[in-house]
C-alpha cells in the first residue's frame, strides 16, 4: 500500500513535525484564514499540526485522515488541550460531509500524495462540490526540483531512554512521463541495538507545472486563481522559491 503512514510513521512524524511546527506555513494559513466566519476543513490532518493551533484561534476546523495511527495523535492532542474534535477517516477519493465549508486548506504538499491524474482531477471537483458559494481552496505544492533531486537520507531520533527510531529514505524511481516519484521510506524501531519493529512504505509523490495545477483548478470549475510563492500571498512564484500556494474559489 502506498502512502500508508502506518504506526513508526506516524510515531516518528510526530516527533519530527509537533504540533504548531512551522516551514511557514502555519503562519500563512492563519493569516489567509483570519476572519473565515464558516466551517474550514484539512484533508490528510495528519497529527494536527496546522489543525490544533487553528482551533487554538478559535477557527472551526474539522479534519479527515486516512490514517488512523496519525489520526489518534490528533485526537490525544486535541483533548490535552480540551479542544472539540471533529475527526474521522476518510480519503481523498471518498470522503463526504452533509454540510458545505467557507474554506478546504491542504499544507504541506498534501495533494501530491495523489498521484493518478484523473484521480487528482476527481477530487478537486470533489472539494469544489463541498465549499459554501465564494468558498476557497488553498493548498501548497513543491516545485518540481525539490521533488526530482531529493536523494537517499538517513535520520534517528532518541525517544524513551534506550529506544532508537530510525528513518532512512531511498529514491528508487523517477517517472517523468506520469510527473511522479517513488521512494522507499524503512522505518524501525530499535531498543538496546535489538529491532523491535519495522515499517517500509512505498512513498509516491506527483509533482505539478504552475500552470498545469492552475489550469487544473479552473477546469474543475474553480475561479480566482492566486499563485504565490514562498507563502507571500500575491507575489508570483520564482525559481529559488521552496514552496508555492494557490489559492482559488467557488463561484458565487
Amino acid at each position: 500500500m502506498q502512502n500508508r503512514y502506518g504506526r513508526l510513521a506516524s510515531w516518528i512524524y510526530h516527533l519530527d513535525k509537533p504540533i504548531g511546527h512551522s516551514f511557514g506555513d502555519l503562519e500563512y494559513y492563519q493569516q489567509r484564514l483570519m476572519g473565515c466566519d464558516g466551517p474550514i476543513l484539512e484533508p490528510a490532518v495528519g497529527n494536527g499540526r496546522i489543525f490544533i493551533p487553528l482551533l487554538e484561534l478559535g477557527l472551526a476546523v474539522e479534519g479527515f485522515d486516512a490514517s488512523q495511527d496519525m489520526l489518534e495523535y490528533c485526537r490525544q492532542e486535541c483533548l490535552n488541550r480540551r479542544l472539540p474534535i471533529s475527526l474521522t477517516c476518510q480519503t481523498f477519493e471518498q470522503f463526504s460531509y452533509d454540510h458545505r465549508f467557507a474554506a478546504i486548506i491542504m499544507p504541506a504538499g498534501s495533494f501530491q500524495l495523489i498521484t493518478d491524474t484523473a484521480t487528482a482531477m476527481t477530487v478537486l471537483k470533489r472539494f469544489w462540490n463541498h465549499l459554501q458559494p465564494g468558498g476557497r481552496l488553498i493548498l501548497d505544492v513543491d516545485p518540481i526540483q525539490g521533488i526530482i533531486e531529493e536523494g537517499s537520507s538517513a535520520r534517528s531520533w532518541e525517544v524513551a531512554g534506550s529506544d532508537l527510531l530510525t528513518l532512512t529514505c531511498h529514491r528508487a524511481k523517477i517517472d517523468y512521463i506520469k510527473q511522479t516519484t517513488l521512494s522507499h521510506l524503512h522505518y524501525q524501531h530499535w531498543r538496546d541495538g535489538n529491532l523491535q519493529g519495522a515499517e517500509l512504505d512505498l512513498f509516491h509523490l506527483r509533482w505539478w507545472g504552475v500552470d498545469e495545477l492552475a489550469f487544473a483548478l479552473r477546469e474543475a470549475g474553480f475561479v480566482d486563481v492566486v499563485v504565490s510563492g514562498n507563502y507571500q500571498y500575491g507575489r508570483q512564484p520564482c525559481q529559488d522559491d521552496h514552496i508555492i500556494s494557490f489559492e482559488a474559489s467557488r463561484p458565487n
